[in-house]
């Protein structure tokens, strides 16, 4: 069984500093407490490729364990290890992340798929965020009927959390339009 759900933010901030903030959102010191579920952010792998413009990375991102406690009791394990790819396109303006999870797979699995690009009806001023994700529990033998009632869980809680992390890149967006016009916030 997998759980699946999109959604969409619009910023109206500008395509340049909405894809400034996604990076920033997890290093920002004041984002620590917003989203503490994120434990650590590490860039593996940066490729800039000049002839058509795009910028490929690839990030490990460790996490607390999605998921009810008494299922992280049972696995025997708190964490979980992600990792980001992310290929950003200068030319056509368009960012795009695909984060997987790398620990607990034979548990679950997660896969959560982000897109930045221009707002179709205000290009110049602001951008959309459309966002995919599924979540699939493997169901241990004795706890299959409880496995659709856990991806609703792990579900909420990426639904929870998508929302702090829009609102960490609203301030981080602010910030740095205000730092880019020369205003202190």
């Amino acid at each position: 069984m997998v759980k699946a759900y999109a959604q969409e933010h619009i910023y109206k901030h500008p395509w340049e500093i909405v894809t400034s903030a996604s990076w920033r959102k997890f290093t920002d010191q004041e984002t620590k407490p917003t989203l503490s579920h994120i434990l650590s952010v590490d860039t593996l792998n940066r490729n800039l490729d000049t002839q058509a413009g795009k910028l490929y990375t690839t990030r490990a991102i460790t996490v607390n364990a999605p998921g009810p406690w008494f299922i992280r009791k049972i696995i025997g394990q708190n964490i979980c290890h992600c990792v980001e790819s992310t290929v950003v396109d200068a030319r056509s303006k368009s960012m795009q992340l695909i984060t997987r999870n790398v620990s607990l797979r034979k548990y679950i699995e997660v896969e959560e798929k982000s897109w930045y690009d221009p707002h179709p009806e205000n290009p110049e001023s602001w951008t959309v965020c459309k966002q995919e994700t599924s979540i699939k529990i493997k169901p241990f033998t004795a706890l299959a009927s409880m496995a659709e009632k856990v991806e609703q869980k792990c579900a909420d809680r990426f639904l929870q959390n998508s929302v702090k992390g829009r609102e960490v890149m609203e301030r981080i967006c602010k910030y740095l339009e205000s730092e880019h016009s020369g205003i202190s916030i």
